[in-house]
């Protein structure tokens, strides 16, 4: 459990936010080293983003250290990584289950391009947000 400060905030950001901030620099890092081994190899983005081992070691950090930035405005960070891992996911198991049909696989491949494009532009805007010092807007938990 971790020890607070009287308004909230976490001793771990209160005593040094840096860390936790580079820590998410470190997240995003690995997220899109996984991106963009998919954009350079004979692999999707989304497929590299979901299996490869950078982006599951940034999610296993993420979880890791979240309690570490509860109450802050990095934890919008954290919940946006969390959630552009988890929706990639759901969506290549959709597109999968629509390769199961020959009808389906030129859904599946749309699919898989599109969802591969999002998970840029939300590691993207996500990093861009985090140099600027901005919390990331997401709907209600």
């Amino acid at each position: 459990m971790a020890d607070y400060e009287p308004d909230g905030t976490p001793l771990a950001v209160a005593n040094n936010p840096d860390g936790s901030r580079a820590w998410c620099h470190i997240m995003y890092g690995l997220h899109a080293l996984s991106a963009l081994s998919g954009i350079l190899t004979s692999a999707t983005i989304i497929g590299a983003f979901v299996f490869g081992w950078p982006s599951i070691i940034a999610v296993i950090i993420n979880y890791v250290t979240r309690s570490n930035v509860r109450g802050t405005w990095l934890e919008s960070h954290w919940r946006w990584q969390l959630r552009s891992f988890w929706y990639a996911a759901l969506w290549l198991l959709v597109a999968g289950l629509l390769t199961i049909t020959l009808i389906g696989i030129p859904f599946a491949w749309v699919v898989i391009v599109l969802t591969g494009i999002w998970v840029l532009y939300r590691v993207i805007r996500g990093w861009i947000a985090l140099v600027e010092k901005r919390a990331m807007q997401l709907p209600p938990a």
